[in-house]
């Protein structure tokens, strides 16, 4: 059982202001597995108070201190990466392969981004008698989910101390474990006291809090699009700047000449890492009418072959999150069987064999429209909806027509072809044959969010631009 008692403010492991806590529960298990320390709109001011304070000596450090600390804190980091794996099996059913492997490299590579991008970044820039100046934003309220937790803590942590801002970090409370270890990550690397702080706790004691104090200028949130649109709300009071990163209903086109069976079984094993459990999942596939039943097939093979089970084993899916998210990804499921789609593989219920965790059955559904409910709202869950198209302009209006536009992938041997499908394509990652790159922009279009995270134009939503004029007159 891990009990974390304490929050890291000010460079401390400082007590609550309080002492309620909040309960994780094992979701392969279903039993309490963490007892931890649940924060209050007093453990914010406190952190937002330490890092106002810690804002103005860390803001006018140079770029080599900054790189320095992100390399130590990248020696720490993979001192730990057994202790982050573990805690991320227990609290969120990661497997063992995937939160030891994917899960944890991902925040090693945006900490790598981060160094690079800092080693190059011109935070000045002459424009005639113009300086152009870019300085840190300040204080950074980061809200963080629970189905990717390193990368969504790292991906905004990281490019805010190169920028030179101070933070207070909320993790998910779903997910509590791995943002604990991060800050004793950060602790031992030396952070500044006053930089990063870390408050625990849920939307309600913590978020709204964070989101609404007015000594932060910047709110990064990552989640649903219900929490991202309160976040924004409690936000606007104080016109600071808010980024985020919601949901997706993500189009797979896959072109006519592209290798089908090759394709889809990719894309059914990686919709399904992590259990279906990523805002950017490609969960609507198109394909050309006529290879529908083709498509159908070869995903039900694939489909066939992922293991379901105890993610401290070797399996390739663990449970989903929660009893809650279980019981919506069911619901769903049946409503699929209902509006008439038809059920390739999986269904509702638990694997065979399994009588406890929140496991979820691999599950394809073919001749979906568009109209119905599985391609039109997010089920966060190991759920592939196929849906047929006649020719390119029609399959780009599926694409398209929907409330999100968070990522895409347009799979094809022509590739002229290809990249003329994906500049046709509103959303804001756009992967040609599953291509991935740690400095592309990551973010959506509509109800997917606004702002950008990853690389460079991440590590911009941290900066404040100045135009000091007459900076150098004839």
């Amino acid at each position: 059982m891990r009990e974390y008692s304490t929050f890291y403010i000010g460079g401390t492991w400082a007590d609550p202001a309080d002492t309620r806590t909040f309960e994780v529960v094992n979701p392969a298990t279903e039993e309490v597995c963490g007892k931890v320390a649940s924060g209050s709109a007093a453990d914010v001011d406190r952190a937002v108070d330490a890092a106002r304070r810690a804002f103005p000596e860390w803001a006018a450090t140079t770029t080599q201190t900054r790189i320095e600390l992100l390399r130590r804190i990248s020696d720490e980091y993979r001192k730990r990466r057994n202790d982050l794996a573990a805690a991320l099996t227990e609290e969120m059913g990661a497997p063992a392969a995937l939160a030891g492997g994917f899960q944890v490299d991902l925040g090693a590579g945006h900490l790598a981004t981060a160094i690079e991008i800092l080693e190059g970044f011109a935070f000045e820039q002459r424009r005639g008698d113009t300086l152009i100046v870019k300085e840190p934003i300040g204080v950074c309220g980061l809200v963080t989910p629970w189905n990717w937790p390193l990368n969504q803590i790292a991906v905004k942590v990281f490019p805010a101390l190169a920028a030179g801002c101070t933070m207070v970090l909320k993790p998910s409370e779903q997910a509590p474990f791995s943002g604990q270890i991060f800050a004793e990550i950060l602790d031992g690397a030396g952070v500044p006291a006053g930089v990063f702080n870390l408050v625990q706790g849920d939307g309600l004691g913590v978020g709204a809090p964070l989101s609404a104090h007015p000594g932060v200028d910047m709110v990064s949130f990552t989640g649903s699009t219900r929490a991202g649109i309160e976040i924004a709300r409690n936000a606007a009071p104080s016109v600071k700047r808010v980024t985020q990163e919601l949901g997706g209903k993500s189009p797979n086109i896959v072109l006519d000449d592209a290798d089908l069976v090759a394709n889809v079984g990719g894309a059914v094993a990686t919709l399904m890492n992590n259990s279906g459990q990523t805002c950017s999942a490609l969960s609507r596939m198109l394909v050309t009418r006529a290879r529908m039943d083709d498509a159908a097939a070869a995903a039900r093979d694939a489909a066939a072959q992922l293991s379901v089970g105890d993610p401290t084993g070797d399996v390739a899916l663990g449970p989903v999150v929660s009893g809650a998210q279980f019981d919506k990804i069911q619901a769903l499921i049946r409503k699929g069987i209902d509006e008439g789609a038809t059920l390739v593989v999986g269904g509702t219920g638990r694997p065979d064999g399994l009588t406890k965790g929140y496991y979820v059955k691999p599950t394809v559904f073919a001749d979906v429209t568009n109209d119905m409910t599985i391609a039109r709202e997010e089920i966060f869950g190991p759920v592939l909806t196929i849906l047929g198209y006649d020719d390119i302009d029609q399959a780009v209006d599926i694409a398209n027509d929907t409330d999100y536009g968070l990522a895409a992938n347009v799979a094809g041997a022509d590739l002229d072809r290809a990249r003329a499908v994906a500049r046709r394509i509103r959303a804001g990652w756009v992967t040609i044959n599953d291509a991935f790159d740690f400095h592309a922009p990551f973010g959506g279009y509509r109800k997917s969010g606004n702002g950008r995270e990853w690389g460079e134009f991440g590590f911009e939503e941290y900066l404040e631009t100045k135009a000091i004029l007459g900076y150098a007159p004839e």
